[in-house]
């Protein structure tokens, strides 16, 4: 090993410059207040490796965009955790940033010859903010994209130039496919190689100017090795610890659902620029401009010309008491914020319907994402809470998570599975409120009268049991099912003998299942119930003579009376079916 040190030590000179690194004097000796450089490089360190690693999943664009991201948390190897170190870390870096600041005022390591390197500092502060923020719409869900929406509005407000920047962000007018590929091109290729330059020019000026150290100097001067390099890395294990802590507290990174721009999601830009999300409501229409660009133009001026201004101790206190003064007002204005929100009851609403609706769109992702995106898994529970839930429930809600009021129509989670008929076909269920308890199907109902008068008793008579497993069966399987397409395939006996119960025990009075026709049958056609032209064709005309025909109660024709169009109609149809 030792052979191989030095034949790369005599082509490269790599002793001398770990001993230059290692062995630089340190002012005072070594102190905690110097970690935070540190600390800095290692998170962004973590940045880069995790950012690879996850751009290697990614596939910026409007339709996958949001796909791609629940592909990396739910099915790539490792990358949930991967994005939750990514998503945590960067927020522990803003944090940072903002101490290694306070630590570099308050010691007045910005005063000369140290002025290119504090400005260096605040550069890298607001490209790291820029990174920030161009990451958060990435994954193209709804936190995501109206956070930067109030973001790029409140740049939209700049006088003169303010709509030409916005819309050089964007790619024109509104927010889309070209948005996306923008911020991933500032988030992944231009901001971080600005960052890694600055970076490199930051450091090379630390070494070339030292450490500031905090006077007075009580102790000696010490080498950066043993103590000092102890120290950082102690920090870097607090912050890698605390990373981790925040990762498994929050499980990951939060995935919203897909961005939809037509929803009203209550927008709120990240935690670290919502206090000026709550400035801005203090200067209301054409003042906007006050508190979104002079106001916080003049603070980063009075910030940036530090150096200068701290030339004497009077200024340099200016300076600490000022930086004080901006963070303790950006941080009251945070708290009303977040104060204001938390009392705020449409605000926690729509949270909390934002939540549902997050938690729907993951659940159906799991059977398949359409070619269309993501968004798209939403459009069924959402025209059905719109259309159909003043009178049906899906698992006793409208399909959305929110409770309907007074129901009058069957639930239809599960329709046509074995499950939901082995309850809607139960002599003492077909009549409860989850059925047609409060319909005209109910208690008067040939249907009624039948199931009681056949299957009376069936809980503690194992023959009816049988019979009415083997008539779940044949009905079940006319739906074609994909989530019990293996028990059909299994059950193909049964469900041939289930059809000739169907028969024997007198259900083709009313009912045909197969070969329907209107003189025959007074009741819906089962041939294909719960199939997906089946459940078309009754929510296109329930009151057609195969479906309720004069019977009908109250069921809009939603196709035949353009209420709905045959898209939204499948979009419907599709979802109850699990497809």
């Amino acid at each position: 090993m030792k052979q191989l040190y030095d034949w790369l030590d005599n082509r490269t000179g790599i002793k001398e410059h770990i001993r230059e690194a290692l062995f630089e004097t340190v002012p005072g000796g070594s102190r905690w207040r110097y970690v935070w450089g540190s600390t800095l490089t290692f998170t962004l360190m973590i940045q880069f490796i995790t950012g690879i690693f996850l751009w290697m999943g990614y596939s910026a664009s409007g339709q996958t965009s949001w796909e791609s991201v629940y592909y990396i948390q739910e099915h790539m190897t490792g990358g949930h955790f991967l994005r939750g170190l990514h998503h945590w870390t960067a927020q522990v870096m803003t944090v940072l940033l903002v101490l290694h600041l306070m630590q570099v005022v308050i010691d007045g390591a910005y005063k000369a010859p140290r002025e290119i390197n504090f400005w260096f500092g605040i550069i890298l502060l607001q490209l790291v903010l820029a990174l920030s923020l161009t990451g958060y719409l990435l994954p193209w869900d709804q936190k995501g994209y109206w956070a930067t929406k109030v973001a790029t509005d409140i740049m939209g407000s700049t006088p003169l130039i303010g709509e030409t920047m916005k819309q050089l962000v964007l790619g024109g007018a509104d927010y889309g496919h070209h948005t996306l590929t923008r911020f991933f091109a500032l988030h992944a290729g231009i901001l971080p190689l600005a960052v890694i330059g600055l970076t490199v020019g930051h450091i090379y000026l630390f070494r070339r100017h030292g450490l500031t150290p905090k006077k007075p100097i009580k102790k000696a001067d010490e080498y950066f090795w043993p103590e000092q390099v102890l120290k950082d890395a102690v920090a870097c294990l607090a912050v890698l610890v605390t990373i981790l802590v925040l990762h498994f507290a929050f499980n990951g990174a939060h995935l919203d659902a897909p961005a939809d721009p037509s929803s009203a999601y209550p927008a709120r830009p990240d935690w670290y620029f919502l206090f000026l999300f709550q400035f801005l409501k203090y200067f209301p229409g054409h003042w906007e401009v006050l508190g979104a660009v002079v106001l916080p133009g003049i603070a980063m001026t009075l910030i940036f010309l530090m150096p200068i201004i701290g030339k004497s101790e009077r200024g340099h206190r200016f300076n600490v008491g000022l930086l004080f003064g901006i963070l303790a007002f950006a941080g009251i204005l945070t708290y009303v914020a977040v104060n204001a929100d938390r009392n705020n009851p449409t605000y926690i609403a729509s949270k909390e319907q934002a939540a549902r609706e997050a938690a729907i769109v993951k659940e159906l992702a799991k059977g398949g994402i359409p070619p269309e995106g993501a968004l798209a898994l939403l459009q069924g529970p959402k025209l059905f809470a719109q259309h159909c839930a003043s009178c049906h429930t899906h698992g006793g809600n409208n399909g959305l998570g929110n409770p309907v009021e007074k129901p009058s129509a069957p639930d239809l989670k599960g329709f046509a599975s074995r499950e939901y008929l082995t309850e809607l076909l139960h002599p003492e269920r077909f009549e409860s409120a989850k059925f047609f308890g409060n319909t005209a199907h109910a208690k008067k109902s040939k249907m009624h009268d039948f199931l009681q008068d056949e299957f009376d008793g069936i809980d503690d008579d194992k023959a009816l049991r049988a019979d009415m497993d083997l008539l779940i069966k044949a009905i079940s399987a006319e739906a074609k099912l994909a989530s019990q397409s293996k028990l059909d395939l299994a059950d193909r006996e049964a469900i041939q003998k289930g059809r000739e119960l169907f028969d024997k025990i007198g259900c083709t009075d009313c009912h045909a299942l197969g070969g329907w026709n209107a003189d025959d049958f007074s009741a819906p056609d089962l041939t294909g119930y719960g199939s997906r032209n089946w459940m078309l064709g009754i929510v296109n005309d329930p009151a057609h003579e195969r479906f309720y025909g004069k019977k009908n109660d109250r069921m809009p024709a939603f196709g035949k009376d353009e209420k709905l169009t045959r898209r939204q109609m499948e979009r419907i149809v599709d979802w109850l079916r699990g497809e």
